[in-house]
């Protein structure tokens, strides 16, 4: 999917406030993540919507995978892959995951729910979910701005 990376570049800080007006709407992380996004990427944010509802709370509910960064994941998968003729993009998709994944562990110490939020520990919480949402964000961009997102996948 061919996108501008000099126009998502220029457009993440009104992504991110997009952002964080859906999550105070009550959109889950995930769902945040990648309908704000969503404009940027050329991915129906409708869509977007339905296929992120039950990664929030860490995957339903579950205080798993930081919803964030399922909906970054999501985002990256959106414009890396080339669809179901040409499914080999999913080996660069799964690099470009992980990735993501490793930088925002790095940044927030952990891409688990329960953790970034304190969850059960005396030591607080690691990141807000507004923070995670923000991170994320800024991940994936950096990402597709590195690959050269205007060039990537042929769908």
């Amino acid at each position: 999917m061919a996108i501008n990376k000099d126009e998502i570049f220029l457009n993440r800080s009104e992504i991110k406030k997009e952002a964080a007006r859906l999550h105070e709407m009550g959109y889950n992380c995930a769902q945040s993540v990648v309908c704000a996004m969503a404009p940027a990427i050329d991915l129906d944010a409708d869509g977007a919507f339905v296929l992120a509802e039950g990664f929030g709370a860490g995957m339903g509910g579950m205080t798993e995978t930081c919803g964030a960064v399922s909906g970054a994941v999501m985002a990256l998968s959106q414009v890396e892959s080339t669809g179901r003729d040409q499914i080999g993009s999913k080996v660069k998709t799964y690099k470009l995951s992980r990735e993501l994944s490793a930088r925002f562990a790095s940044t927030n110490g952990s891409t688990v729910c329960r953790e970034l939020k304190g969850i059960g520990s005396d030591a607080g919480a690691l990141r807000s979910c507004p923070g995670c949402i923000d991170d994320a964000i800024d991940l994936a961009v950096d990402i597709l701005v590195e690959q050269g997102a205007h060039e990537a996948g042929a769908r």
